[in-house]
């Protein structure tokens, strides 16, 4: 399956707060719209970083409860890795796997066109596999 079709089932366009946003804000976007994390953009096409949930308990472990007026473009994960459309989700599950991370922004002529994650990738592979436990029960079955 391609990344591509996991975008078909979301919701369009990408949740993302501005670099200066503080991590108060942010936090309490993650947690209305009950999600893990959340891209940081000037333009809503751009991806200067991502902030997760990991990011801001590493910064609230460091400075504690003041964190959270922190601007986001300082606790933000700057390197950011991301795929595209035509990219497979066996190899952008391995990629998240191996590195450890569970967000990754969709990228097509550099511009930021879908935001998944690892539950997304995941979901799909489900999926395909359901398709495919289906397809060969009925080939046994004769239907």
């Amino acid at each position: 399956m391609l990344v591509s079709q996991i975008l078909k089932n979301k919701a369009a366009g990408v949740l993302t707060v501005p670099p200066g946003a503080t991590l108060k804000e942010v936090v309490d976007i993650l947690t209305n719209k009950r999600i893990g994390a959340i891209v940081v953009s000037a333009t809503g096409k751009d991806v200067k970083g991502i902030v997760s949930e990991r990011d801001i308990v590493r910064e609230l472990c460091r400075s504690g409860a003041g964190a959270l007026g922190e601007k986001v473009e300082k606790v933000m994960t700057r390197a950011v890795l991301g795929c595209a459309p035509t990219d497979n989700t066996d190899s952008v599950l391995e990629t998240m796997t191996s590195r450890r991370f569970r967000h990754m922004p969709v990228m097509e002529n550099n511009d930021m066109v879908g935001f998944i994650s690892i539950g997304d990738v995941v979901a799909a592979r489900l999926s395909e596999l359901q398709m495919e436990k289906d397809a060969l029960t009925g080939m046994i079955m004769g239907n």
